[in-house]
């Protein structure tokens, strides 16, 4: 084998062994997943089919739902009619619904016959999967709005629950599709949006996916927005700054779905290959997270943490970076330590010890997760440990340090000596070691 055959190898190895612990979480979770119209156009589309394939025999449970926008409007125009539009919405009159029920009975067959591919060789070899389809979804008509008449328009009135349930503990992935029927039998054109969170809201789903055409919603400098809270999501929408018509749907329904019991929204790209794996089983995701809980944050350390602590240490400790400490020791002290917990991983770590009867504190063991090392996380941290140590009453902070002396410099501390600890640390200072040692007035 190659040393690039190796090195693929062992980064494979390495992914796997990272994407175990949301294998462990997801299963038996439910997932909302909406796909655009325009992502079944896409030449790679099959592959979004073969992965949501792949979230079915982990045990996830599935809830798909399609649009259908561009397929409508392009049968309209070969029969040459006319779309009109109100606040975004198509207004639906007889001809529009023949080509809407033309358009999604198509799709419909579309992926199921993409869900039912068996060919070897291939992610979908005996698979097995049932893809249903059925009159889960019960509309009302929008009716007259501003003295617009959306004639067969429809809005979601509920979502069939217990049936979709009763598929889903079977096994199959349940297949939605913007129509939907009243009572009295009539069909309605719907968002497929709205579709998709009413949807997630009702079955308590843990999660709902949007596969659009963007990564996900970007900051005003350009750059993707990871998380953000409804409230953030809101702001936004209500700045109208979201240029493309798709996203904006997208992100108000993630807001509307995060915003009533849904854990987490996201908003990925349809295009970028392996998308919904990349956000699923990597920690960083690939695109935007809408969720009223903290991804990422800073806290105090609880016993529970000590091993996230010893496995993220480990390295430094080897480099003779940090000074060892065993799993007793860290357990004894472990109310000392602040963390930053990312999705459930610790990827920094630091303490405080107090001395001179606690006017004066030691920061120790700092590390920072090297993936996340070029960032301001280590100042973040620092800044909850400063803040921490106030509380207490202490007026200054010293750091031994044998190679990051540049950033605590960086971040206030002064050089200063052996010489300046106070007595019980002295006592304790390692002259094989030559740290070097830094203190900061608070």
């Amino acid at each position: 084998m190659s040393d690039q055959q190796q090195d693929a190898t062992q980064s494979y190895v390495t992914w796997f062994r990272d994407s175990s612990p949301y294998i462990n979480a997801h299963r038996g979770r439910t997932f909302v997943v909406m796909l655009t119209g325009e992502a079944i156009e896409e030449a790679s589309f099959h592959h979004i089919i073969h992965d949501l394939a792949l979230l079915n025999s982990l045990g996830i449970r599935l809830v798909v739902v399609h649009g259908a926008r561009p397929q409508i409007s392009a049968r309209l125009k070969v029969r040459g009619a006319v779309s009109h539009f109100e606040h975004h919405t198509r207004i639906t009159d007889s001809a529009a619904l023949e080509a809407v029920l033309d358009a999604v009975g198509s799709i419909r067959l579309r992926i199921e016959g993409l869900f039912s591919m068996g060919l070897a060789n291939s992610p979908m070899h005996n698979a097995s999967i049932q893809a249903v389809c059925g009159n889960f979804v019960v509309a009302k008509p929008v009716g007259v709005r501003d003295g617009f008449d959306y004639q067969h328009t429809g809005e979601v009135r509920r979502v069939q629950i217990d049936a979709i349930e009763q598929q889903l503990n079977n096994g199959n992935i349940v297949l939605l599709s913007p129509i939907g029927c009243s009572p009295t039998g009539e069909l309605f054109n719907l968002n497929s949006e709205e579709v998709a969170s009413t949807a997630a809201i009702a079955l308590k789903a843990d999660k709902i996916i949007f596969l659009g055409e963007e990564n996900g919603i970007n900051s005003n400098e350009g750059g993707l927005l990871r998380e953000m809270t409804p409230q953030d999501a809101g702001q936004l929408l209500a700045k109208s700054i979201i240029k493309n018509e798709n996203t904006e749907r997208q992100l108000t329904a993630a807001c509307h779905a995060a915003s009533n019991g849904v854990a987490r929204a996201h908003l990925i790209n349809y295009a970028e290959d392996g998308a919904l794996l990349k956000e699923l089983f990597t920690r960083d995701g690939c695109g935007t997270l809408v969720t009223h809980d903290l991804y990422e944050n800073v806290r105090g350390a609880r016993i529970e943490d000590v091993g996230g602590i010893i496995e993220l240490i480990e390295p430094l400790e080897r480099g003779g970076v940090l000074v060892r400490r065993s799993r007793e020791l860290l357990e004894s002290e472990i109310k000392r330590f602040t963390i930053i917990e990312r999705d459930g991983m610790v990827i920094g770590c630091a303490a405080l010890y107090p001395f001179d009867n606690g006017q004066v504190g030691e920061l120790a063991c700092v590390a920072v997760h090297n993936d996340y090392r070029n960032s301001q996380r280590g100042r973040k941290m620092l800044e909850h440990i400063e803040k921490r140590a106030r509380s207490q009453g202490i007026t200054e902070l010293f750091v031994l340090t044998t190679q990051t002396s540049h950033w605590f410099q960086e971040l206030g501390f002064a050089p200063s000596t052996p010489d300046s600890l106070p007595g019980e640390r002295q006592s304790l200072y390692n002259f094989q070691r030559n740290s070097k040692v830094f203190r900061k007035k608070l």
